[in-house]
C-alpha cells in the first residue's frame, strides 16, 4: 500500500493533454536515439532502451519507477539534450516496451540489465538517476558499474530502505507492501487507479493521473514481484560505500515514499546532498523546470 491512504477523489476535467516537454521550445526531433528501438537481448527476453548520444563525457541513465516506463523521463531527456548531455532511458523487465515473461523480476536482476546496457552502449562515464523503486535499482547498478559511475541521483527514492525496521523509523509497514500483490489480484484497475492518484500531489496536472494509470495497467502480470523486494531491502551499507556525489531529491507532499527517506539517504552517503521540492512523488513531472535545472546543475558540478 502507499505510505498513506490514497483517496479516490482526483479532479477530472477537460484540460488540455499533458505535454511531455513542459516549458521547452525544442522539438522532439532535437534529440536522437541511435540505434532506434534498441534492445538488450537476454536468454529469456529483451530489455528495451533508448540511447540519446552526446559528445559530452557524462551520460545520465534514467531508471523509471515501478510499473512505469521510460517515457516519463521525456522532459528530462530534452533538458539534458539542450545542454549537450546524453541519456540512456531504460524500460524495466515487464514494463514499457520490454518483454513481459521474465521469471526473475528482482531489483538485482533489473540492476544487472542496467549495467549490461551501459556496457552495450560503450559509454565511459554515467550518472545514474532512479525514480522511486528505480532509485533502489540505481544503487544496485552503481555497485556493479564501479568506476564508470560519476554520480547518483535519487528521485523520491525507495532507498536505502522503504519499510520500517527496528533501527529505521521511516517509511511504511512491511505488511502493507506484502498486501499489494493481493490487492492487484482482487481489483487490478481499481488498485492502479488509486495508486495513480497518489503518484502526484493534490493540485497537480490531472492528466498525470491518467498517464500513470495507463502505465500501471500496461505493466506485466509479474511486475508486482519486483515490488516485493522492498519488504526487506536494505542498501544502507552499499549507499554509504560510494565515494561519488549523491543528490537525493524528495517531495515534501509525497504520499508513496516517506519524505524523510530522502534526507536519510543523503546523510547515509559519504558525499550526499538533499533537495526537497513542494511536490508529491513525481517532482520531475510536477515541477519539471526546477527539477531539470537541478539535475543539469548536478551534472555540471561533476565536470
Amino acid at each position: 500500500m502507499p505510505r498513506r491512504q490514497l483517496e479516490n477523489n482526483a479532479t477530472q476535467g477537460d484540460d488540455a493533454p499533458f505535454h511531455p516537454f513542459p516549458g521547452s521550445d525544442l522539438e522532439p526531433a532535437s534529440i536522437r536515439s541511435d540505434p532506434p528501438m534498441a534492445f538488450l537481448e537476454t536468454d529469456v527476453g529483451r530489455i528495451h532502451y533508448d540511447h540519446y548520444r552526446s559528445d559530452r563525457a557524462a551520460t545520465m541513465v534514467l531508471i523509471h519507477g515501478w510499473g512505469m516506463s521510460g517515457e516519463f523521463w521525456n522532459s528530462a531527456v530534452e533538458a539534458l539534450a539542450a545542454t549537450g548531455y546524453g541519456a540512456i532511458v531504460i524500460d524495466h523487465r515487464g514494463c514499457g516496451r520490454s518483454d513481459r515473461a521474465f521469471r526473475d523480476m528482482s531489483i538485482d536482476a533489473i540492476a544487472a540489465d542496467v549495467a549490461a546496457i551501459v556496457g552495450q552502449c560503450s559509454v565511459d562515464q554515467v550518472v545514474l538517476n532512479g525514480w522511486s523503486l528505480g532509485a533502489a535499482i540505481a544503487v544496485a547498478a552503481a555497485s556493479r558499474l564501479g568506476a564508470k559511475v560519476a554520480g547518483l541521483v535519487l528521485t523520491c527514492g525507495a532507498t536505502p530502505r522503504y519499510t520500517q525496521a527496528d533501527d529505521f523509523p521511516h517509511g511504511g509497514k512491511p505488511e502493507d507492501v506484502l498486501a499489494i500483490a493481493g490487492a492487484i489480484t482482487a481489483d487490478r484497475p481499481g488498485f492502479f487507479r488509486m495508486l495513480a492518484q497518489g503518484a502526484a500531489a493534490e493540485g497537480a496536472n490531472p492528466a498525470l493521473t491518467d498517464w500513470f494509470e495507463r502505465a500501471f495497467l500496461a505493466s506485466g502480470p509479474r511486475a508486482s514481484q519486483t515490488l516485493m523486494d522492498l519488504v526487506t531491502l536494505d542498501q544502507r551499507d552499499i549507499l554509504s560505500s560510494f565515494a561519488f556525489p549523491v543528490l537525493s531529491i524528495g517531495g515534501k507532499k509525497d504520499g508513496i515514499a516517506d519524505p524523510a527517506i530522502a534526507g536519510f539517504a543523503a546523510n547515509c552517503a559519504r558525499n550526499g546532498k538533499v533537495l526537497m521540492f513542494e511536490t508529491g512523488h513525481s517532482p520531475h513531472l510536477e515541477d519539471p523546470a526546477r527539477y531539470n535545472a537541478a539535475i543539469i546543475e548536478f551534472m555540471e558540478s561533476l565536470a
